[in-house]
């Protein structure tokens, strides 16, 4: 089976148009018709039904759309697996947010360079919402965010998860005990951008513990490095990654709370739209997958010997 076929029929498929197809795949639209037919007559099955206006999946043709893309995909791994990827070149658009860029983005960009000197990148970073609406319109290629999209023809691969913590300034004088969810909310609370997920966790706490949202002072930003300032010159408290904080809390400008009330890990994905053709975003957020493993690793690895160390101190 031809897999220039399978990817005309999807490109058909997604696009819902002839037309639209051939302009994707730089030929003409009689060559699309052609390539249908054919591999409509070698299933035996009809894949669309056309009016003068759009075509559409038959349901015969949606069976075949999910086995198609997945061949396609096999198809690119294959190729990619066993020849040389270094030709690989272009320009590719990443989207994320700052969490990522914090905690590895450096090393994935680093890495990109090494290994395909002639891909060049765009970022761009602001918070998921955001980034995720650019991956669906096409304007970035690959998203680094808080996910997954649940979005037609988007692929979603989870990264890692990072534990979220409560934190303030020493001065505000609430480290070092329980504290309430109530005490808390009584000063000015940094979250995430609004409708994000970091953003939506705090208010679903706030909610089981029987506060209304709307009287606590929730103040929204897409900037962690405005959020980390405001918080560390004392102006309320924050719930933040550990990989972001980490640095901060061991110079002593930020302190864990021990609130009674666990905020759940901030989940990052790498999505990207399946494309046949077009291999570079997989191939990438599978860099970003193992990169991503390798700093979870070293982190877990340096908390257990700081812990470790610190044990050790009190024995003695």
């Amino acid at each position: 089976m031809n897999i220039r076929f399978l990817e005309t029929f999807i490109w058909v498929a997604r696009l819902r148009s002839f037309s639209s197809a051939a302009d994707k795949l730089c030929t003409t639209q009689a060559a699309v018709s052609n390539r249908i037919a054919t591999l409509e007559k070698d299933l035996g099955v009809r894949l669309f039904e056309r009016d003068l206006r759009s075509v559409s999946l038959t349901p015969a043709g949606a069976r075949v759309l999910a086995q198609a893309e997945m061949i396609v995909r096999m198809s690119n791994e294959l190729r990619l697996g066993v020849g040389d990827t270094h030709h690989l070149r272009g320009r590719m658009a990443i989207g994320t947010i700052d969490t990522v860029v914090y905690a590895w983005l450096t090393r994935l960009v680093e890495e990109v360079k090494a290994t395909y000197p002639d891909v060049d990148l765009d970022l761009t970073v602001d918070n998921s919402l955001t980034v995720a609406r650019l991956l669906q319109d096409g304007q970035v290629d690959l998203a680094l965010i808080a996910g997954p999209v649940l979005a037609p023809g988007c692929r979603n691969i989870e990264l890692c998860a990072y534990d979220c913590l409560w934190v303030a300034a020493p001065r505000l004088g609430l480290q070092g005990r329980r504290v309430a969810l109530e005490e808390v909310a009584a000063y000015p609370v940094f979250a995430f951008s609004r409708g994000s997920q970091p953003h939506q966790n705090v208010l679903h706490l706030l909610e089981r513990a029987g506060l209304d949202p709307h009287l606590v002072r929730i103040l929204n930003s897409n900037s962690l490095a405005t959020i980390t300032r405001l918080v560390r010159d004392g102006m309320g408290v924050a719930v933040l990654p550990e990989t972001v904080v980490r640095e901060m809390l061991e110079r002593g400008e930020l302190a864990v709370l021990d609130v009674a009330a666990t905020v759940p890990p901030l989940k990052i994905h790498a999505v990207f739209r399946e494309d046949p053709g077009a291999p570079l975003p997989a191939i990438i957020a599978q860099m970003a997958a193992r990169i991503a493993a390798a700093k979870t690793e070293a982190d877990k690895a340096e908390a257990d010997k700081a812990e470790a160390d610190h044990a050790a101190v009190h024995i003695k």
